[in-house]
């Protein structure tokens, strides 16, 4: 699976515990009619692929999603979800910065003939 758009925020590195657990967070601003903020983790030698990346560009993340289970201590059953990239890329901006699909030539369409006044009226209202 992939995420596509662009980075609106790069977090620092965060590191958990004795085991030395790393984690970075990314968000990625979706460019669709309905824009979506979505967060990704990159986790242990993965945190440094961001590195190289800044706010603004657009990017394709590949990503896995990770699901568990946690129950709490009064036994209540609760389950997570967390988005994890394992890869990501820079990727050209399309212009105007829409996914729209191309635009014919003027020539490919024929004028329309000749119009009789009366002709053209054919609406049912």
């Amino acid at each position: 699976m992939e995420v596509q758009g662009r980075i609106k925020v790069i977090g620092e590195t965060q590191t958990f515990g004795n085991n030395g657990f790393r984690k970075r967070e990314i968000v990625v601003t979706t460019e669709e009619q309905y824009p979506q903020h979505i967060m990704v983790e990159f986790v242990q030698d993965k945190t440094d692929l961001l590195n190289s990346y800044k706010v603004g560009q657009p990017v394709k993340i590949n990503i896995n999603l990770r699901g568990r289970e946690w129950v709490n201590p009064q036994g209540e059953t609760k389950y997570f979800n967390s988005i994890q990239g394992w890869r990501i890329e820079a990727v050209q901006a399309e212009a105007g910065g829409e996914n729209l699909p191309p635009v014919p030539p003027a020539d490919a369409f024929e004028p329309a003939g000749d119009l009789n006044e009366d002709d053209h009226d054919d609406l049912p209202f």
